[in-house]
């Protein structure tokens, strides 16, 4: 019988959620049949047709607002009344520490109820979550209620800037297993629970599409051209990245540097590039889709990503899995991926001179150096995230058995 496995993820799909739809086809081609799951986004603006096909694969929890949720959660109630009465006390003590209010949180109880019932109806017996933020807490209390096993993966930042207030250790301590996503985003999950549960938080790496990046060689472009691929947050410094354009282009140098992204941002980072003088040199495309974002990449040099939080950014696997060095910094899971100067530059988070300076670097290699550069970052990717042989690994977990919520610890005072 096929391994039969639920995934839940907050917003599905969504344009900068591509990995997510990425491992769970992979899992399909392995012969495990996936439930997607998603809380919103339906009506999420969408570029790339998979996209367009995973929606309507979808089911939507809220979809039809909160009152759906009320009859599942009274049965649950009736049917399980001890059961439900843990799962509220879980929620209520999710609620009490965490940095929302309690209502919201008993809102993920009735979620867990819904779900729940979707669950049984598929035959489902594993849920998975996808970041360690709300859709982490969702699984949690589907599991108190009496439902499968859960996991969830943790990609970071968010979880590592507010472990308290997202219960962290809670799940933690209550999965069958976590996935971090590097070996840094591990460490940073053993630091919220106990050593013993640390066997159960396993290093998977996101991975890449061989389609994506199975192309002919495409030679360094005599064009002076850096791109920046990312969604425009105060994350991903894209502000940074245009300071150290302005200081590049008062020394005279020449370059172009195009955006590939969209984001809650624009507003201003189009204001520093009228400010600072840079519309000659600066491009911002807005969303576009994966095929789009490959050109762009085949078109620059290098990348340059001058993240100040992260957890591994895909979209530096995608440009160095493409033969093109990349300009990062020195955080979180990118060190265990960009090994300077042999596929491309690290430099200081927040070091507007480092950066400026790597990027002139970058800017004035000759193209055997950065055709050099750019096939050990390709070797480097395609060894540690091909997308098929991560994703075994993940099969191989869901399907051992996991805890009965019987099993689960206490809740702690």
């Amino acid at each position: 019988m096929a391994l039969r496995v639920a995934y839940l993820v907050n917003q599905y799909p969504k344009v900068s959620h591509s990995f997510i739809r990425r491992e769970i086809l992979a899992l399909e081609r392995q012969g495990v049949s996936v439930q997607r799951i998603a809380v919103r986004g339906w009506d999420e603006a969408l570029v790339d047709e998979a996209d367009l096909r995973e929606r309507e694969l979808t089911r939507y929890v809220l979809r039809g607002g909160l009152w759906p949720l009320v009859a599942p959660t009274l049965r649950a109630l009736r049917d399980h009344p001890r059961g439900f009465l843990q799962a509220m006390l879980l929620a209520c003590r999710m609620g009490w520490r965490g940095d929302r209010p309690l209502p919201f949180h008993l809102v993920y109880l009735a979620q867990a109820c819904f779900i729940l019932s979707w669950l049984r109806e598929s035959g489902a017996t594993h849920l998975h979550a996808h970041f360690g933020t709300n859709p982490a807490e969702v699984a949690m209390l589907v599991h108190a209620l009496g439902g499968p096993p859960f996991s969830f993966t943790v990609h970071g930042p968010e979880e590592f800037d507010r472990p308290i207030a997202l219960g962290l250790g809670e799940k933690l301590r209550r999965c069958a297993f976590a996935v971090a996503v590097s070996s840094y985003g591990r460490s940073q999950l053993y630091r919220w629970v106990a050593s013993a549960h640390w066997p159960k938080i396993r290093v998977v790496h996101c991975g890449l599409d061989r389609e994506f990046h199975a192309v002919p060689v495409a030679p360094v472009p005599a064009a002076p051209r850096l791109v920046c691929v990312g969604r425009l947050c105060e994350q991903k410094g894209q502000l940074l990245l245009l300071q150290a354009a302005q200081r590049l282009r008062q020394r005279g140098v020449d370059f172009e540097l195009v955006l590939a992204g969209d984001g809650e941002m624009r507003p201003e980072v189009e204001s520093l590039i009228q400010a600072a003088g840079l519309q000659a040199q600066v491009r911002i495309t807005g969303w576009i889709a994966a095929a789009q974002v490959r050109d762009e990449i085949l078109a620059a040099r290098a990348m340059v990503l001058p993240s100040f939080a992260e957890g591994l950014p895909v979209a530096l696997m995608e440009a160095m899995a493409l033969r093109r060095p990349v300009v990062t910094t020195h955080i979180a899971g990118i060190p265990e991926l960009v090994q300077p100067p042999e596929n491309g530059w690290l430099v200081p988070a927040g070091d507007v001179d480092a950066l400026a300076a790597a990027m002139q670097d970058c800017l004035a290699a000759d193209a055997g150096t950065l055709a050099r550069m750019g096939e050990a970052a390709r070797q480097r990717v395609l060894e540690r995230h091909d997308v098929d042989a991560q994703v075994a690994q993940l099969a191989a977990l869901f399907g051992q058995p996991g805890p009965h919520p019987a099993s689960q610890p206490a809740m702690a005072a």
